[in-house]
């Protein structure tokens, strides 16, 4: 439980614009679903092994207060980390966390979100996928390149993507002002990028920083998606395009 906790807090909150998640959970999955604030990133994932504890829908708020939870050297060794669960309407309904320290004298409890409020809390969009026309697992060294450039056009909230010779290539700026180029991905996989859409600097670059396998597929359509396999989970990072 721990582990699974810890995974989810680092690949949500720690991103720095998601602090609610949805569960939901059956005995064959444990699905998670969540939103940046501004809606520049939707997040749908699924642990790799179901939790058990985790039947039902329910929201995860206030994710800092469970990382702060989470950190607490006290809930470290021989603790207990369970499922408080109520029933409702003679369902047995996951309605918290609680956390004991081994020898029992140190205790929280972390509340979670009823299915009515985080349905309303929490409106996504299912995505319903795309065609995507370029797909390819980026390098370090494509990352570091990127978070170059990000930083020598500091002033840019967005960047964008053009596949040239099938190279995929990110831009900086405009010809009007400062402005930078470099190729991300050489002999990057698909059909190639026709239409020149804008992404999120920070947002795409937060992603790629999180721990594990990456794949980054994008498309004409105006999508983005980043797959990050952690080992515990899955999450896929939808970033809707923008114009420019």
């Amino acid at each position: 439980m721990r582990d699974n906790l810890l995974d989810l807090v680092e690949h949500t909150f720690d991103l720095g614009f998601i602090d609610l998640v949805k569960i939901t959970g059956t005995d064959k999955g444990t699905d998670i679903a969540g939103l940046a604030e501004d809606r520049s990133v939707v997040v749908d994932a699924a642990f790799k092994t179901p939790i058990t504890e985790f039947i039902g829908t329910f929201g995860m708020p206030n994710l800092s207060k469970l990382k702060i939870l989470l950190g607490i050297p006290e809930y470290k060794e021989g603790a207990s980390i369970t499922v408080s669960k109520q029933d409702r309407n003679g369902v047995d309904t996951p309605v918290g966390l609680h956390f004991e320290n081994k020898a029992g004298d140190f205790k929280n409890d972390y509340r979670f979100m009823t299915s009515e409020i985080i349905a309303e809390k929490l409106k996504t969009v299912k995505f319903k996928g795309a065609n995507w026309n370029v797909d390819f697992e980026p390098t370090i060294a494509g990352i570091q390149r990127l978070k170059f450039q990000a930083q020598a056009n500091g002033e840019e909230t967005v960047f964008t993507a053009k596949t040239e010779n099938n190279d995929l290539k990110l831009y900086f700026g405009d010809h009007s002002t400062h402005a930078g180029n470099f190729v991300f991905q050489p002999e990057v996989g698909g059909t190639g990028l026709a239409r020149a859409w804008a992404w999120p600097v920070k947002q795409f670059i937060s992603i790629l920083d999180l721990t594990g396998d990456k794949t980054i597929k994008m498309s004409d359509e105006g999508a983005a998606q980043i797959t990050v396999d952690s080992g515990i989970a899955v999450y896929n990072y939808i970033l809707p395009a923008q114009s420019k």
